[in-house]
């Protein structure tokens, strides 16, 4: 028997145990409710308080001969947010919807990239800069812009070189010199901006990742 199954019949009997799940649980449930509503929701949208009753519903009308109490719990919120949508006159004629989704959709990805933001900014901290300090030292000519992306291809092709940055917080500048043939100057001058798209395009930022697509492809 699926052991989370299981939790969800047993805390039923039990308010307490019940209480200290939600609370566990409150990610999953602002994940699927910013699924449905293709935008971030938080806990002060009504969103929130739809998706937090829904939650609290397939709890009580969950049968574990049925299946797992995640999908049962995910239909559940999808199905009570798009009734409250419609309801409270969210989606008209067909256009609307469009352009409900269209304006949903861009809200999830500005949200997205600014969590993204928020995120790689918490790395390079550890290298003693900002994620602000990036354009400060962003190549601006495209012969400058070349080098960089020689330098970052360079980088990102050598698995060794990214476990030494990641493990030093230092640019390998030396070796990069040497192999790469960019003057150490520009590697200097710029080693805020290479550092910072290196961890992009290595770590897990799509949304990020989207504006440097011209680092692994062929125009500057």
């Amino acid at each position: 028997m699926r052991e989370l199954d299981k939790q969800i019949i047993d805390i039923r009997k039990d308010k307490k145990a019940l209480e200290e799940f939600i609370i566990s649980q409150e990610g999953f449930i602002i994940k699927n409710a910013s699924k449905t509503t293709k935008h971030f929701v938080s806990k002060s949208d009504d969103e929130w308080s739809i998706a937090l009753s829904a939650y609290l519903e397939a709890i009580e009308k969950y049968d574990i001969e049925k299946g797992s109490f995640v999908s049962f719990a995910e239909m559940i919120i999808r199905s009570r947010l798009i009734d409250w949508f419609r309801t409270n006159g969210k989606f008209g004629p067909e256009v609307h919807v469009e352009a409900y989704e269209e304006k949903a959709t861009n809200t999830h990805h500005e949200e997205n990239l600014r969590l993204e933001i928020e995120a790689v900014g918490d790395t390079l901290k550890k290298y003693g800069f900002s994620f602000m300090d990036i354009e400060k030292q962003s190549p601006k000519a495209d012969k400058t812009k070349m080098a960089c992306k020689i330098i970052i291809n360079y980088i990102i092709d050598n698995p060794i070189l990214i476990t030494e940055l990641q493990s030093s917080f230092l640019l390998p500048v030396k070796i990069i010199e040497k192999n790469s043939g960019v003057p150490r100057k520009i590697i200097e001058r710029h080693r805020k901006y290479i550092i910072a798209v290196v961890e992009i395009l290595v770590g897990d930022y799509p949304y990020l990742s989207e504006y440097l697509r011209y680092i692994k492809g062929g125009k500057i």
